[in-house]
Formats: C-alpha cells, sequence, structure tokens
C-alpha cells in the first residue's frame, strides 16, 4: 500500500489542525481546573523537545516547542525550581516598600539594582515560612519573602511557588480533578463535534422515509422521490430506516417491490436492487434528516457513547490477546488516515477527529504509569492509606512507563512503516 499523498495544503492543515486541537483541549483541560484549585501553572506547552515560541502572560509561560506531538502543563512542585538556590550561594535581594523580599538574584553580589542587598544563604524556607537568611558583613539577616518572589538566574525569572500553590499541597480531590480534566475535555470535545454534526449536516432519522435520492441510482430509475414514506416491502410493512437497510442489504441483485405513500396517495414500483463490491445491497438513497438543536444535542451524547464503547471493547480484545501489537497504528498510520478523511470532506474529518478525541481520552485514562490514569491510581492509593506514596518511587515508576510507552510507539510505528513503505 503506497503512503498517502501528503503534498495536498488541506491534508497537511487537516493534520495539524486536528491534533493541535486535541492536545490543545486536552492540555487546557488540566489548566484550568489546576488554576481553579490555585495550583501556579508555569508553562503551557503544545508540541515536545526545544521551545520555538514563548510569550508569558500573568504567572504562565505559553510556548510552541519543536515536535508536533504532545503537550504540557507544567505545575509547580513538579519540577526541581527550588534546587537553584542552596545554602552558602552568594546572591542579591530586592525588597519591595514594606521590606519583602521581591527578587532573589542568584548571579552573586553585585547583581540588581544598587538598592539590592548581597549577603551568603544561611537558610531558606520558600514554601512555608516564606523566609530567607542571609549571613551579611559577618552577621546573620532574616528577611521575609513575598509569596509571588521571583528567582533570577541569568536574566532568567522563575516564580516561587509556596506549598499552598504546589501540586503535592493540595487536596487528594483537588489534584483529582486537575489530572481527570485532560481527559475529560476530549470527552467534552467529541460530544461538541458530533453535535456541530448534527446541526450543520443533520441527523439521520429512524423513520421509514427517503432523504436524498441519487440520480441515476436504483431508487432514482423506479421513480422514487426524497421525502416519499415507504409502507412496504414486498409486501412487508417497514416502520424504520433500519428496517429498509436490513432488507435492501441483503438483496442485491433482487428485484424489490417498493409501496410507497406520496401525498397522501399509495404507490408500488420495482426497484432492482445494485450491490457494492461487498456484495452488499444498495438502492443510491439516504435516509431523512433532521436539524432540530435537540437532535442534534441527542446524537452527539449517544455518538459519544457508542464509538467509546466500541474503543473499550477493542482496548479488551488487546489485553485478551485477541488482537496483536502488530494491528496497532501508531502517529504514521493515524497521520495517513486523517489526510485521507480531509480529502473526503469536512463532516468525515470532523467525525474522524470526534473518534481520535475519545480514543485519546481513554488511552490517558488507562491506568498506566506517565499516563493521567497511572497519576490517578497513585491518589487513589494515597485516598485509601490516608498518606502519599514516595514521591522517589512514584518518579521512578512514571519514568519506567514513559520509557515503555516511548518503547511501544516505536514499535507500532516500525508497523506502520512497513505496511505503508513495504508492502
Amino acid at each position: 500500500m503506497p503512503f498517502p499523498n501528503l503534498d495536498s495544503v488541506e491534508s497537511i492543515l487537516a493534520i495539524v489542525v486536528v491534533f493541535g486541537v486535541l492536545v490543545f483541549v486536552h492540555e487546557l483541560g488540566h489548566f484550568l481546573l489546576a488554576k481553579k484549585a490555585g495550583i501556579l501553572c508555569r508553562e503551557f506547552a503544545l508540541g515536545m523537545g526545544p521551545k520555538i515560541f514563548r510569550v508569558k502572560r500573568g504567572e504562565t509561560e505559553y510556548t510552541l516547542r519543536l515536535l508536533p506531538i504532545g503537550g504540557l502543563v507544567r505545575m509547580a512542585g513538579e519540577d526541581p525550581e527550588m534546587d537553584m538556590i542552596k545554602p552558602h550561594m552568594e546572591v542579591s535581594v530586592e525588597r519591595d516598600a514594606v521590606g519583602k523580599v521581591t527578587h532573589i538574584l542568584l548571579d552573586g553580589p553585585g547583581a540588581g539594582s544598587a538598592r539590592a542587598i548581597a549577603g551568603t544563604v544561611v537558610s531558606f524556607d520558600l514554601e512555608q515560612a516564606l523566609s530567607l537568611t542571609l549571613e551579611i558583613d559577618g552577621e546573620s539577616r532574616t528577611f521575609s519573602v513575598h509569596p509571588q518572589a521571583q528567582l533570577v538566574k541569568d536574566g532568567q525569572e522563575v516564580q516561587i511557588a509556596p506549598l499552598n500553590r504546589q501540586f503535592k499541597g493540595k487536596t487528594v480531590s483537588q489534584r483529582f480533578w486537575a489530572i481527570f480534566a485532560g481527559p475529560a475535555a476530549n470527552f467534552i470535545l467529541a460530544f461538541l463535534l458530533f453535535v456541530a454534526i448534527g446541526l450543520i449536516y443533520g441527523v439521520p432519522k429512524d423513520i421509514p422515509y427517503l432523504g436524498e435520492v441519487r440520480a441515476g441510482g436504483p431508487a432514482a430509475q423506479a421513480g422514487l422521490h426524497q421525502g416519499d414514506k415507504v409502507i412496504a416491502i414486498d409486501g412487508k410493512p417497514v416502520a424504520s430506516w433500519k428496517e429498509i437497510v436490513e432488507i435492501v442489504s441483503q438483496s442485491p441483485g433482487k428485484e424489490l417491490k417498493f409501496d410507497y405513500e406520496r401525498n397522501g396517495q399509495r404507490h408500488t414500483v420495482p426497484v432492482k436492487v445494485s450491490k457494492d463490491e461487498n456484495n452488499v445491497g444498495k438502492i443510491m438513497v439516504t435516509n431523512s434528516l433532521t436539524y432540530a438543536p435537540g437532535e442534534a444535542l441527542k446524537y452527539g451524547a449517544s455518538s459519544t457513547y457508542e464509538f467509546t464503547m466500541m474503543i473499550l471493547k477493542s482496548l479488551g480484545m488487546l489485553f485478551t490477546g485477541s488482537v496483536g501489537i502488530n494491528d496497532l497504528s501508531g502517529p504514521v498510520g493515524i497521520f495517513k488516515m486523517t489526510g485521507e478523511f480531509a480529502q473526503q470532506g469536512l463532516a468525515i474529518l470532523m467525525k474522524w477527529a470526534a473518534v481520535l478525541s475519545i480514543n485519546l481520552g481513554l488511552f490517558n485514562l488507562l491506568p498506566l504509569p506517565a499516563l493521567d490514569g497511572g497519576r490517578l491510581a497513585f491518589l487513589a492509593v494515597e485516598a485509601l492509606r490516608g498518606r502519599p506514596v514516595d514521591p522517589h518511587k512514584e518518579g521512578m515508576v512514571h519514568f519506567l512507563g514513559f520509557a515503555f510507552l516511548m518503547l511501544l510507539i516505536l514499535v507500532v510505528t516500525w508497523n506502520d512503516l512497513q505496511r505503508f513503505f513495504f508492502q
């Protein structure tokens, strides 16, 4: 199978937009609930690897990174920013009008303005007491530190995070929602996409009325029109669109008698059923559609639920061995399908994006290390035992889990490359 032509601007743009939106929404879920809990979010990033664009607004730096995969919300307490300052380090401090330290300058004596006070760090507590003790001219002097003080190194500022602004300083419930909000946002996005499809393109109705009758098709040749109500097929009464589809699909090449009603009058016509490449009967008719907002909402909810159950069933087959690792697709396969769906129209692309969003949400909820589900599992253990798991042990588990995921991605990517380039 040749690799899809991605020279099309539309295909490339579709891939960038779809994956950008999915990652953005996922990380936005984390970000909004973390901010609501009062957690200091240092960075909101799209992509991985080196930063190619950055802008700071308020406490958060918004960045775009080189590799267009994944994203992150860097929360205070999840990185070693406090390791920047150490005992015996020579620093300078700047204070506000009430004497609280607003800037701790780590570039040594002489850094900062003329009003900066230089000294050697004796001790500090930037999480709870918010104090800094310096040795100045042989005497110890303790300063009160502002809760939004900045550590400054080589011109770069890092805001300190008191314990009540750190992820670990929040309740189990607050941390749970900050983590769960990412996958939840993907389900909400899928629901909204399905609702939008229903509002723009209509929701199929399970009633025995004909929708669009394709020109030149068997139904059109028999004289059937859009809006005709099918009453019976070969004498068998039908009351839903599903019944029509079932009878027609099982009758390739046959002639069926359609009893239908038009303008209050009943008619009967023979329809010669055609067949597709899979020997499934077709008469080239779509079912009728509704654009009612209420129906669009129902369609959004039902479609999200149905695809969620379908994906869960597929995951179950993977864990039971019914489906092997060679059947999985990685980033290359997903890029390929996204490019193909983009060429089939916006409605198909929107539905595919909704399905991918559900996939992303479910995958992240798996109780595996390095995923949101793994972090939620550790929170569940903490809630049961009444104290958190040792951070170093948890960090090691997540590191090993991340390494395993990277290995899995490499394997499925290799499978994709073999399928698309070498077969």
